[in-house]
């Protein structure tokens, strides 16, 4: 099992920057990929970028290309999204990520921070 544990998340204006967090624990060496996600209101749930924990492998949504960056510490256990030029239409609750060994799906998430832009 792998516990996540999300931070970092407030309101800021257009066109600010925030810095989640989100700490790993338990059988954190099973983990092959990390990612956040986010859910806006009334929408699905939406992929916004991965990392693959040994190789520093990267992919992020269309939407967030150029303005966030994903990166990971893994002397803390810990995943960062840095988030620049904040949108309006960014506004959601931001999820942590983990696969199990194989990366093949996302097995565990945190409970969530909430993000909000406002205009």
């Amino acid at each position: 099992q792998v516990q996540l544990v999300e931070s970092g998340g407030g309101l800021v204006q257009a066109g600010g920057a925030l810095r989640l967090s989100c700490v790993a624990s338990g059988h954190t060496n099973s983990v092959y990929t990390m990612g956040w996600f986010r859910r806006a209101p009334g929408k699905e749930h939406e992929f916004v970028a991965s990392i693959v924990r040994v190789f520093g492998n990267t992919n992020y949504a269309d939407s967030v290309k150029g303005r966030f960056t994903i990166s990971r510490d893994d002397a803390k256990n810990t995943l960062y999204l840095q988030m620049n030029s904040l949108k309006p239409q960014d506004t959601a609750v931001y999820y942590c990520a983990a696969s199990g060994p194989k990366g093949t799906s996302f097995d565990y998430s945190g409970q969530g921070t909430q993000v909000t832009v406002s205009s």
